[in-house]
Formats: C-alpha cells, sequence, structure tokens
C-alpha cells in the first residue's frame, strides 16, 4: 500500500509539472488544473504551435471549446487529439509509438483521472522536443524550477526509451546517445543542485549556531567581566571562554571550507551548462546529417532502381537479337506453308465440285426420304386405326357377352320371381279361405296381440336394415363403375403402345437392313477406290453417291438417325413396362374389390360385421318379443277358455236347477199331456238354450 501511495504521488507530481510545463505556450484556454485540461482546448492550442503544418487550423477548429461538463463532448475532443499525435509520430517523426501504454480516454473525460492525462501530455511533450522548434522549446524546459525540470526531464527519457524509432541509422543512433548523455548530465546537474542546497542549509544553520554562540559568548563575557576576566585560564569562565574561541574558530574553518565547496560547486555545474548546450548544437548537427543520410539513401535507391531497369533492358535488348537472328527461318518457313497453302486450295476447288454434285444428289435423296417419311406415316396411322377399331370391336364383344350374360340372369331371375308369385298367391288364398272358414290366423293373432312399441321397434329396425343393404350395394355399384373405367383405359393405353412398339419394331428392322446394306456398300467401296458411284438402298428408291466421303456421311447420318430410333423404341419400351406394371395393379385392385364384395371370399369388414351383429341382435330381440308376445297370448286366451267354460258350465247348472224346479212343481199338477202354456215356454226356453252354447264361441273368435 505505501508502495502504491508513492507510484500515486509520483504520477500525481509529474502532471503538476507537465502542467506548469504547457503554461508555458500562453494559450487562450485555460491549462491550470487537471479538469480545464479534460476539454482538450488547452491542448489542441499548444500543438498546434509545436507544429502548425500538421496540427492546422481546420484541425483545430473541429475541437469544440464549449463542452461544460459533457463527457462525451470531452472524450471526442481528446480522441481527435490522441490520433492526430498518434498519427504525427507515424508520419512526420518517423517513429512507432510501440512500447509506451496510450491514454484512456474515457478515464480522462469522465472521471479526470491523472494518471491518464500524464501519459497523454507526455505524448505531446515528445512532440515538442522532438518538431523543428525542439531548441526553443529545450530553453525554455531548462527556464523552470529545478523540481519541475527534473520531472520534465524524466517523462521526456520514459517517452524516448518507450518510443521505437523506424530508421535504425547510426545518425539516429547517435541522437538517442545524446538524448542519454543530456539526460544523464541534466540528472547530475540536478544531484549538484541539490548538493548545493543542502551546503546552503548547512551554513544556515551553522550560521544561526554561530550567532547564538555569539550571543552567548556576549552574555558570557558580560558575566565574566563581572566576576573575573577571561584572560586568566586558570579560572573557570576563562577555560571556557578558550574552548568557545577554539569552536568559533573551528566553525569559521568548516564555513570557509564549505563556501569554497559551494564556489566549486557552481563553477562545475557552469561547466556543465556549457557542456549541455554544447549536446544540443551537437545533436542538431546530427540531426542534420541524418536528414542528409536519408536524402543521400533515397538518391541511392532511385539509382538503384534505374540499374535495375538498365539491366531489364539490356535483356530485352539480347532478346529481340535473337529474334531478328530467328526471322530469317521464319521466312523460309513462311514460304513453304505458302507453297502448302496454295496446294490445300487446289485440293478445296476440287473437293468443292465433289460437294456441289453431292448436293445434287443429297436433294433428290432428300425428296425420296420425305416420300418414305411419308408413307412411314400413313402406314403408321392406319395401322393405328386399325388397331383402334380391333380394340373397339373386342370392347363391343365384350359389352354383348355381359348384356347376354346379364340377361340370362335377368330371366333366371324373373322365372324365379314368378314361382315366388305364385306360391305367394297360394298362399294367400290359403289364407283368404280360412279366414273366411272362421279359423283365426296365428300371425295376424300374434300382430293384433304384440305391443305397439315393440311392432314400431320391429318395423323401424326392418327399415334400418333395409337402408343399410340399399348403401353398401350403391357403394360397392360404384366403386365397381371406377375400377372398369380404369381397367378400360388401361386396355386402351396398353393396345395403342403395342401398336406404336410394332410399328417402331418394323421400322428399326428396316433401318437395320439399310444400315447393312450401306456396311455393304462401304466395303465394296474399299475394295475398288476407283469405283465412281456405289449404289445406296434408302427404303425401296436407289440413289448413286458420287464419292466415298458422301457415303460415309451418309452411312452415319443415317446410323444417328438409328440410334435415335433406338432411344425411341427403349423409351416405348419403358412405357410399355409402366403400362403393364399399371395395368397389373389395376387388376390386382379389381381382384380385391371383388374379394371385398364376394362374401364367400373375404368376410365382411369391420364396419359391416358390426351392422350384421346389431342386426342379429335386433333378431334376437324381436325373437325374445315374439316369443314373450306368444306366451301372453297363450295366457290371455286360456284365461279367455276358462272364463268361457265357467260361464257355460254355470248356466247348465241353472238350467239343470230351473228344469228340476219347474218339473218337481208341474208334476202333481199337469197330466202327462202338457198344455198350450208349457209347450210355449218350452218353444221360448229353446233359443235361449242356443243362445247360450254359443256365446263362447263368440267370445272365442
Amino acid at each position: 500500500s505505501a508502495q502504491t501511495e508513492e507510484m500515486d504521488d509520483n504520477k500525481t507530481v509529474l502532471v503538476e509539472s507537465l502542467i506548469v510545463w504547457l503554461q508555458t505556450f500562453n494559450t487562450p484556454a485555460p491549462c491550470r488544473t487537471v479538469e480545464e485540461l479534460t476539454t482538450g482546448a488547452a491542448i489542441s492550442q499548444a500543438l498546434h504551435q509545436i507544429d502548425p503544418a500538421w496540427f492546422t487550423d481546420g484541425w483545430l477548429g473541429r475541437i469544440k471549446a464549449d463542452v461544460e461538463d459533457n463527457w462525451r463532448l470531452k472524450m471526442n475532443n481528446l480522441k481527435k487529439i490522441l490520433q492526430m499525435v498518434v498519427d504525427y509520430y507515424n508520419e512526420v517523426l518517423s517513429q512507432e509509438i510501440s512500447d509506451f501504454p496510450l491514454p484512456d480516454l474515457a478515464l480522462v473525460a469522465e472521471h479526470s483521472d491523472p494518471v491518464e492525462l500524464g501519459r497523454l501530455l507526455q505524448l505531446i511533450l515528445g512532440c515538442a522536443v522532438r518538431c523543428e522548434r525542439k531548441q526553443e522549446y529545450i530553453q525554455i524546459i531548462m527556464t523552470l524550477e529545478e523540481s519541475v525540470q527534473h520531472v520534465v526531464m524524466t517523462a521526456i527519457q520514459e517517452v524516448i526509451s518507450d518510443v521505437l524509432l523506424t530508421s535504425a541509422s547510426p545518425s539516429c543512433v547517435q541522437l538517442k546517445k545524446a538524448l542519454e548523455d543530456l539526460a544523464e548530465l541534466l540528472a547530475e546537474k540536478e544531484a549538484l543542485a541539490q548538493r548545493c542546497q543542502e551546503l546552503d542549509i548547512q551554513v544556515a544553520v551553522l550560521q544561526e549556531e554561530r550567532n547564538s554562540l555569539l550571543a552567548e559568548n556576549d552574555v558570557l563575557t558580560d558575566r565574566a567581566n563581572q566576576l573575573d576576566t577571561f584572560d586568566d585560564p586558570s579560572t573557570p569562565s576563562g577555560r571556557k571562554h578558550s574552548q568557545l574561541q577554539q569552536q568559533l574558530e573551528t566553525l569559521q574553518e568548516e564555513n570557509f571550507r564549505l563556501e569554497a565547496a559551494k564556489d566549486d560547486y557552481r563553477i562545475h555545474c557552469e561547466e556543465l551548462e556549457k557542456q549541455l548546450i554544447e549536446v544540443q548544437h551537437r545533436n542538431d548537427e546530427l540531426t542534420s546529417l541524418a536528414e542528409e543520410s536519408r536524402a543521400l539513401r533515397d538518391e541511392l535507391d532511385v539509382l538503384r532502381s534505374c540499374s535495375d531497369r538498365v539491366v531489364m533492358l539490356e535483356a530485352s535488348v539480347e532478346t529481340y537479337k535473337r529474334k531478328l537472328e530467328n526471322l530469317g527461318d521464319l521466312k523460309r518457313q513462311m514460304k513453304l506453308l505458302e507453297e502448302n497453302n496454295m496446294t490445300y486450295m487446289q485440293n478445296t476447288v476440287s473437293l468443292e465440285e465433289e460437294l456441289r454434285k453431292a448436293n445434287a444428289a443429297r436433294a433428290q435423296l432428300e425428296t425420296y426420304k420425305r416420300q418414305v417419311q411419308e408413307l412411314h406415316r400413313k402406314l403408321s396411322e392406319e395401322t393405328r386405326r386399325a388397331d383402334n377399331l380391333a380394340y373397339d370391336m373386342k370392347k363391343l364383344e365384350e359389352k354383348h357377352d355381359t348384356v347376354m350374360k346379364e340377361k340370362e340372369r335377368i330371366i333366371i331371375e324373373r322365372d324365379s320371381l314368378k314361382e315366388i308369385n305364385e306360391e305367394l298367391r297360394c298362399t294367400q288364398a290359403q289364407q283368404h279361405q280360412l279366414s273366411q272358414a272362421g279359423i283365426p290366423s296365428h300371425d295376424n293373432l300374434a300382430a293384433e296381440l304384440m305391443p305397439i312399441e315393440y311392432r314400431e321397434k320391429f318395423i323401424r329396425l326392418q327399415h334400418e336394415n333395409k337402408m343399410l343393404r340399399v348403401q353398401q350395394e350403391e357403394c360397392e355399384r360404384e366403386k365397381i363403375a371406377a375400377l372398369q373405367a380404369q381397367l378400360e383405359e388401361a386396355h386402351k393405353t396398353r393396345s395403342e403402345l403395342d401398336t406404336e412398339n410394332r410399328l417402331s419394331r418394323e421400322r428399326v428392322s428396316e433401318l437395320q437392313q439399310q444400315v447393312e446394306d450401306l456396311q455393304k456398300a462401304l466395303q465394296s467401296q474399299a475394295a475398288k477406290p476407283d469405283d465412281v458411284s456405289v449404289p445406296t438402298f434408302i427404303g425401296t428408291n436407289t440413289v448413286k453417291m458420287p464419292h466415298r466421303v458422301n457415303l460415309i456421311r451418309l452411312s452415319e447420318f443415317v446410323l444417328a438417325w438409328v440410334d435415335e430410333l433406338m432411344a425411341a423404341l427403349k423409351k416405348k419400351d419403358d412405357d410399355m413396362r409402366a403400362m403393364e406394371e399399371r395395368y397389373k395393379m389395376y387388376l390386382e385392385k379389381a381382384r380385391n374389390v371383388i374379394r371385398a364384395l364376394d362374401p364367400k371370399l373375404n368376410p365382411a369388414t369391420a364396419e359391416i360385421q358390426a351392422l350384421r351383429n346389431q342386426l342379429a341382435d335386433r333378431d334376437k330381440q324381436i325373437l325374445t318379443l315374439e316369443r314373450q308376445c306368444e306366451q301372453a297370448r297363450l295366457r290371455e286366451y286360456e284365461e279367455k277358455l276358462i272364463v268361457t267354460a265357467w260361464y257355460n258350465k254355470s248356466l247348465n247348472f241353472q238350467k239343470l236347477a230351473i228344469e228340476s224346479r219347474l218339473g218337481g212343481r208341474t208334476s202333481s199338477m199337469l197330466s202327462p199331456g202338457q198344455s198350450f202354456l208349457a209347450q210355449q215356454r218350452q218353444v221360448s226356453n229353446a233359443p235361449r238354450r242356443a243362445l247360450s252354447i254359443s256365446v263362447p264361441a263368440t267370445t272365442s273368435k
């Protein structure tokens, strides 16, 4: 912590000393405190005084003066200053700031950090001692106070040691050495000045002691005069007086010696100042020598480039000489080429004559070729039309077979419906006879005795079953119709592709025959080179070719045409295979649909099976309800029979009782012959007996 505090104190002293040095520029902007320097106005004005050619008035005008407490504007000004200072080191001083740490402008602008501001002022100090007016600024530094001068020289030494010179010439090395010597001399001068100051302090202390001793001596003298004389060494005052005189003489000698040393140091300091001035003059001379050496080096580079160019030009001259020597050979070769060109021109003329003859034959060949193509096209159209008619005929035959099968099925269905109709008529007649005979029908009785709710439910279930069957039949018919349409389309496409395939094969066979004829003609032409005309067969016509070259071209053309036709045939074969695969796929779909529709081959789907299960459950419920209704009807019928029997029995008992009672009363009064009233009573009782007997039959109905 103590070391950190000491470093902070050193940095603060450095900033204060550099501020004192910056005040020597007498800038319009204030520069007495760190806060005033953070605006950048005073620093930019000082740089403008250091080198107006680089830090121009235009650049100075871009530095904003009225920034107040806005640290962002301050930072913007400081960035411009730092960038120009770095460019000044690189461009004007030919130096790179490598090891010297650049200041953190954010801390300077926002927090007024004295350490970072000290680094910026050190860079500006380096610009001042390295510019063209450096002697003037060094003299100004020498006029400052000793402490400020020491701190400024230390800052200069730090900047020079951290800045890496780009040029490593001897003059620059001497300049650096001279600056180091100057720094050492300044340090030695400062040490001597400090020593002189210490000696002055010691002299002042000794003079004060001397004065105090003199005052004390006077006091003691007065006292001695009062007591006894100082001349007598035997007295205490005399002894003390002698001791004080000895001390006084010793101090006077020491004072004289210190004054002599002070004069020596002052003389030595003056000599050092003279040496410093000489070193500065020598530094200026070395700077001028460095500039002269730089100019000489530039001139040397120019001369080297000129010498390189001269060497290149000499090499090009040698090359041109060799080319000139080879020019004679090229002329001879040109003559030979001209002779060959004349020969080739004659050959070209003869070949053009042959080409004109071949063009005449080619026109005739093109005519024959167009005729053959037209005939092939007509043949293909007729073949396609015949195939289409055959396909339509086959389709009509299939439709006829289908219609005949449908007709037979309808006839069979008609016969079965007639039989069912006759059976129904017989059944209806039997039921009508039974109803006329008074025999009740078991089904009608069950329908009458069935509850209304069960009857409605039974009718609704029958209707739903019928609707489901109708919907299933409609879906199956639609699927079958769609599959039949796809199957017919596939059949039609397959027949068309078969026709095209057959035509293509026929054409390929013809072209192969033509190619074989051409190959035979070429072989015969190779066997007889003197023969002028070679027969070539194209279709059914014969064309005489005038030259072997034309025959070769024609054969190549025919081969290319055959290749194209083979490629087309291959493509059609691929299409045929694709159509066959599609046809097989359609057949497989049709088989699957037939299996799905046929209840023997394929069981019902989940939905149909669920519907069938529901229908089976409803049939079971209907059977259960019918059994319950039958049992209820039987119980009711039994109850009715019991009531009827009881009623008939009671009537019989009542009749017998009445007859017995009437018979007992009249047996004593009437004779064996009945009277008229008794006979009338018997007649009136007869229909009543018949009525009582017929009542159960009526109720049973």
